[in-house]
């Protein structure tokens, strides 16, 4: 299916985006106005984007029903502050209800239950149950359009953060993402939730580049059983790997005594314990087995 977005109403648009473009971080926004009312929202429109400066942006669009402004919009534009407080799943439902369209001046933190407490460098409060709040200052509110469903940049610089010592790791020095259980929209009212069933490690190239996958030979590059992310694993090395004599391991024993007579399938099995290796994280060894056959 191809989808020519130019033909599309601005509903149809929002569904298209936020399914594809997902899962996307919570900003949960508190902001006051010039009269001191205090509102709290969240927005999936959401991100990091620069360290240094520390720059987050968050998105408060236009309305698409009747492009109406949201009351987090007018307030920084009075008051160039904003709280942003980072959402997880013990607070997933208050936050959901908080996006109700309560009339301007509502207090959001009391309909949906959340406690203020007083920041430390903005006007706008914190919401104390966010284990992690980051107050800011508004740098820039861009527009990027006049009808319905159009974004409002909201570029913040980060002044300080606040850190709930529950989710540090054991050295304190670092938030343990294990702890975390973060949540993310995807599209509709479909939501997701970062805990140890979802986390994944991916080695990421730092100063030393891989070797690429077009460097692998073919008879690993058209495995019909090694994956996409496997070639992927093993192109990452920095350098093509050699034969290690002390490697033992009595699977690859048994593979190339039971399948030696035939080389096909002695291949295929060599792929499929490689690709449980790779599965697991064990790229080194997963070499070992592949050039087992070399």
């Amino acid at each position: 299916m191809i989808i020519d977005l130019q033909q599309l109403n601005p509903m149809q648009k929002q569904q298209w985006l936020q399914h594809a473009v997902a899962p996307r971080p919570v900003c949960f926004a508190s902001t006051i106005d010039k009269e001191g009312n205090v509102n709290l929202s969240p927005f999936s429109f959401f991100n990091l984007f620069s360290s240094n400066p520390p720059i987050v942006v968050f998105s408060p669009a236009r309305r698409v029903r009747d492009n109406s402004t949201k009351h987090t919009l007018e307030n920084v534009l009075e008051v160039p502050e904003v709280v942003i407080n980072i959402v997880d799943y013990d607070m997933v439902q208050q936050v959901s209800l908080s996006s109700c369209e309560f009339p301007k001046g509502t207090n959001e933190f009391i309909k949906a239950g959340f406690t203020q407490e007083a920041a430390t460098l903005v006007q706008p409060p914190m919401v104390k149950e966010s284990k992690v709040k980051m107050e800011c200052k508004v740098v820039e509110v861009k527009p990027l359009g006049s009808e319905g469903g159009a974004g409002n940049l909201v570029i913040c610089e980060v002044l300080r953060m606040h850190v709930d010592d529950s989710i540090l790791n054991a050295e304190g020095t670092m938030i343990d993402q294990r702890k975390l259980q973060l949540i993310a929209r995807l599209g509709g009212d479909w939501y997701c939730k970062v805990d140890e069933q979802s986390l994944f490690h991916v080695a990421k190239p730092n100063t030393q580049l891989g070797i690429g996958i077009d460097a692998l030979p073919e008879t690993i590059r058209n495995s019909s059983v090694l994956t996409g992310n496997n070639l992927g694993q093993l192109a990452n090395v920095h350098e093509y790997p050699t034969v290690d004599a002390t490697f033992e391991d009595e699977r690859l024993k048994n593979i190339i005594q039971y399948f030696s007579i035939n080389p096909d399938e002695m291949d295929k099995e060599l792929h499929k314990y490689a690709k449980e290796l790779l599965d697991a994280g064990n790229v080194t060894e997963a070499w070992q087995v592949l050039l087992a056959d070399s």
